[in-house]
């Protein structure tokens, strides 16, 4: 089960070179894994069939008892055969559909195969967590195919209205499936259902919020607005996601918890209510529209309704129709949609008032069409009959509260008629004073997959028996009753016979009234859901826009003021409230008079920036408190803190000093003696409570530290920096997560500075960029045409004239600094070595990836001040985000190559002898803390060339060009 689900989804990286290479015959391989998917799922019928299981569980977070566990019940057996088999369908359907020309084909083929890879986990999914995962990723696939032409407002809008409806369901669900988890002390579904909790609060609770996600899914009123909106995606994926998959998610949910759930306040009354209203508004907006698609999507709508007043109902009569009804549903309907596909692509339009003579133009698809219309409209013999008898005398044999629903039901049913009849009748019959609707001839591969699901619908009309099996194992959850109802095409005339009569008589009556039935929905129709939802979301922006406006003033003192006051509040409360220092040893001013003098040092550090007028003093007294922080570090005997610190420091104050090259040399903002003799206040209170409760922490300390336990587990790997260790390996979670942060806050800051970059305007740089010359060979010729362009000096042989650095030369004389330049070029590679040592040596002296990655970085900014941007561009002639990703590739490569031994981060250590180098060894250890080093790396330049070249545009072009043959 765990490759048929990960095939799909590895295929789909695959989608766009393949579409590519192929063209629209990549659909045909693509639809490969959900067609295994359903060859197996048929092979286990006859399991699921008997009441067996399949099972695959393996261990993921035993600590939190989530489990990645897939269970193939009897449920899980029709839900797979659906979303497999309709999604082959759909996809040699595309093959077809599409042309070689389609725009951004390929990310639309990878996202259809990834969406049905998702839909698999879903219905397999055995646990609540695991679930809630792949209900997500279903989520976030149809918002990508949803909005698949993106260039288009209309398709943005609809998916980020059906990303938000969905979403804020599905995380409104995670809580209610935790808070269930803890009710039953498991989330193993099938547990939980075995042995389901006892009521309580808390459990009407979590079942309310569990329906929110499953009727937010399903498009149960109020959240159906985003799903006629949704018919904005290509047809292919409304015959797929909204007829047969992503819309059955909820109606699924709510089938696989009722047998344990139904009799839980307030289950029934919620979704019987809900599930009517949905009903009966879906089916009376159909009967007004005039887009083809439009009238099967509200009629989607409607018949999600009755599925979630059937699967809602909780008993073993209305689980087999339940069952029987989303099986003859997904029939039905997308042979629907995928011949209205074909409909537009033969005409070039949707509107059924433009559509004449089409039955005769297109007998076959007509054909189809009607076969799978009588389905839906439940005409005998077909599946959809033998479905809707079965949920008639389900609800009729029920409670009052059913029957209520099943007269919901029998006005549903008409209405499912009519709009049935305005569908046929607008797209393939003949009308008076309109001129038949030209069409091209339609392939036959074109309309085999609609014509495979319609025929499905006549044969297992007559043969829906054969469904009683499986069907009603999954009804067998619930009690029976004295005499169980059993899917057969006739039983006999009766109430529900009765019944279906009434319906299609009142169906057949509402569509020959279609002018008074129009301007009677005129007149009662409600206010539009998707107007509200707009104003809405005005509103919150507004509100938003509002309470920013209010709390962002633009000074950064008030922030900080603001930020500390409301700390130091908190903290003096609890130290109030709680007394804890009573029972704390009284602390060391020092363990060294050399920490007391450092401390004072770092103390007036601190105090005069709060007195500084001019930025470039402020930033050196700031870096003058981190650099006594990493003195205290090595009066303490912590190194690798100590190291760390220094470079940190050094990092930070060079970005600052780029940055203020372009501010006022002042502070603007002008303060008046009191005003700062009131912050000096905050600032000592504020730092005064930080120690105060870091003190009060270290003193309440009650278990044994841990250190001496790191210290051993360190040493039984023959390794001795503790911290390095603890850094990659005992705690590597938390620098992976630290690494993903820190290159998503680099790529975040400079992906701004370019965007406004862009805004500005197009920039032309003085000089190109050596990465941009494509052959590496001819860098020196390169380098010559580059200088004697730019009217630079040159040697003897046309090269650059002798300089210390490759670039210098580029910069203006009075910018140039020789002593500079001779330092740049002594030290360059002196500290890369170091930084190569300070990474190899971390795993028995101080050093790391970090720090060994910001020391290598010095390096290449010592180039840059030196010898301009065009120096860095030299040392560098690459993008700096190639070293960000190789070093998450790498450490990420690391981590999940211990999954070969069971468990991510998994270590394991190489002993061996080389020739040159003697004995040796190689750990995972080193391999992440390489990633780590990369990473950082890469960080540090891609800040300094946002930073740095930028600015030296700006100054570039502010300052005239160099005449021909200055230096």
């Amino acid at each position: 089960m765990s490759a048929l689900i990960l095939c799909h989804f590895a295929l789909a990286l695959f989608a766009a070179p393949l579409v590519r290479w192929c063209g629209t015959r990549a659909f045909l391989v693509l639809a490969l894994p959900p067609a295994a998917a359903t060859a197996w799922a048929a092979t286990r019928w006859s399991t699921t069939a008997a009441g067996g299981a399949d099972t695959a569980v393996w261990r993921w977070l035993p600590t939190y008892h989530v489990d990645w566990a897939l269970r193939l019940d009897a449920l899980a057996e029709l839900m797979v055969l659906l979303a497999a088999g309709v999604g082959t369908l759909v996809l040699v359907y595309c093959a077809s559909y599409f042309d070689d020309r389609s725009r951004q084909l390929g990310r639309f083929a990878g996202n259809l195969l990834a969406f049905t890879g998702a839909m698999l986990g879903l219905v397999l999914a055995d646990d609540l967590v695991l679930l809630y995962i792949f209900w997500e990723l279903t989520t976030v696939f149809s918002y990508l195919l949803i909005g698949q032409t993106s260039d288009h407002k209309r398709n943005r809008r609809s998916a980020l209205q059906a990303l938000t409806v969905t979403a804020l369901g599905g995380l409104t669900m995670l809580v209610g499936f935790l808070l269930l988890g803890h009710e039953a002390g498991t989330y193993r579904v099938s547990a939980i259902l075995a042995d389901p909790p006892a009521p309580s609060a808390a459990l009407s609770t979590a079942v309310v919020l569990i329906l929110v996600g499953a009727l937010s899914k399903s498009a149960i009123w109020p959240f159906s607005l985003w799903l006629p909106n949704a018919m904005a995606a290509p047809t292919p994926v409304s015959a797929y996601l909204h007829a047969a998959a992503m819309v059955k998610a909820g109606v699924y949910l709510v089938a696989r918890l009722a047998p344990a759930f139904a009799d839980v306040t307030p289950w029934r009354p919620l979704l019987l209510v809900l599930g009517s209203v949905t009903m009966l508004l879906g089916g009376w907006r159909a009967l007004r529209l005039h887009d083809l698609k439009l009238v099967l999507a509200y009629g989607t709508v409607s018949q999600l309704g009755l599925l979630t007043v059937l699967t809602g109902a909780g008993r073993h009569d209305t689980g087999l129709a339940a069952t029987a009804m989303i099986l003859g549903h997904a029939l039905f309907k997308a042979p629907l949609f995928l011949v209205t596909g074909i409909v537009d692509h033969a005409t070039g339009t949707r509107d059924l008032r433009k559509l004449s003579g089409l039955g005769r133009r297109l007998p076959a698809v007509c054909a189809v069409a009607v076969l799978a219309g009588a389905s839906m409209a439940a005409v005998p013999p077909l599946l959809g009959f033998s479905a809707k008898e079965a949920a008639f005398q389900a609800l009729l044999d029920g409670s009052t509260g059913d029957r209520w629903a099943l007269a919901a039901a029998v006005v549903g049913s008409a209405l499912t008629t009519a709009y049935t009849l305005r569908y046929l009748w607008g797209a393939f019959a003949r009308k008076p004073g309109l001129p038949d609707t030209a069409a091209h001839p339609v392939p036959a591969a074109f309309l085999a997959p609609p014509a495979v699901l319609a025929l499905a619908c006549l044969v297992l009309g007559p043969g829906v028996s054969w469904l009683q099996g499986l069907l009603g194992t999954y009804a067998g959850q619930f009690p029976a009753p004295a005499h169980p109802y059993h899917l057969a095409l006739w039983h006999g005339a009766g109430l529900a016979l009765g019944l279906s009569g009434a319906a299609w008589a009142g169906g057949v009556l509402l569509f020959l009234a279609a002018s008074p039935v129009a301007r009677a929905g005129q007149r009662l129709a409600w206010r539009s859901a998707d107007l509200v939802f707009g104003r809405m979301l005005l509103a919150l922006e507004r509100t938003a826009l509002q309470c920013t406006g209010f709390v962002q003033r633009g000074s950064l003192s008030v922030y900080l003021v603001t930020t500390m006051s409301v700390v130091l509040a908190g903290q003096i409360a609890v130290l109030v409230a709680d007394e804890p220092w009573t029972d704390v040893p009284a602390p060391r001013l020092w363990d060294h008079p050399a920490q007391a003098a450092v401390a004072l040092l770092t103390c007036a550090a601190a105090l005069l920036c709060l007195g500084v007028r001019r930025r470039m003093k402020a930033v050196v007294f700031a870096g003058l408190t981190g650099y006594g922080t990493a003195l205290l570090f090595v009066a303490q005997g912590a190194p690798d803190l100590a190291l760390t610190q220094f470079c940190v420091e050094t990092v930070s104050m060079i970005v600052f000093v780029l940055v203020l090259r372009r501010m006022p040399v002042r502070f603007e903002e002008n303060f008046s003696r009191w005003r700062r003799l009131l912050r000096m206040p905050v600032a000592l209170a504020g730092g005064a409570a930080v120690a105060v409760v870091v003190w009060i922490m270290a003193g309440h300390r009650r278990a044994d530290s841990a250190g001496a336990a790191m210290v051993e587990e360190t040493a039984h790997h023959g390794l001795k920096d503790v911290v390095a260790t603890i850094l990659v390996d005992l705690r590597a979670w938390d620098t992976m997560g630290e690494s993903a942060v820190l290159a998503a806050a680099a790529i975040g800051v400079t992906s701004l500075i370019y965007l406004h970059r862009r805004a500005d305007g197009a920039e032309q740089p003085v000089l190109p960029l050596p990465g941009d010359h494509p052959h590496a060979g001819l860098r020196t010729a390169w380098r010559a045409s580059r200088y004697e362009s730019a009217g630079l000096p040159t040697g003897d042989e046309g090269g650059p004239e002798r300089t210390w650095l490759a670039a210098s030369a580029t910069l203006a004389p009075e910018r140039r600094s020789l002593v500079l330049e001779v330092v740049a070029r002594l030290i360059f590679h002196p500290v890369l070595v170091l930084s190569v040592y300070l990474l190899l040596c971390a795993e028995n002296l101080p050093g790391g990836g970090f720090v060994a990655g910001l020391t290598a970085g010095v390096a290449f900014i010592a180039r840059y001040l030196a010898g301009g941007r065009h120096e860095l561009a030299d040392a560098v002639p690459f993008k700096p985000g190639v070293f960000t990703g190789l070093g998450l590739f790498l450490s990420t490569g690391v981590a999940l190559g211990g999954l070969g031994e069971g468990t991510v981060l998994h270590g394991w250590t190489w002993h061996g002898h080389l020739p040159v180098w003697g004995d040796t060894h190689l750990s995972t250890a080193v391999l992440f803390d390489c990633g780590v080093y990369l990473l950082v790396l890469g960080v540090v330049l891609d800040i300094v060339r946002a930073l740095g070249a930028r600015i030296d545009r700006q100054i570039e072009r502010a300052a005239p060009r160099p005449e021909a043959g200055r230096a």
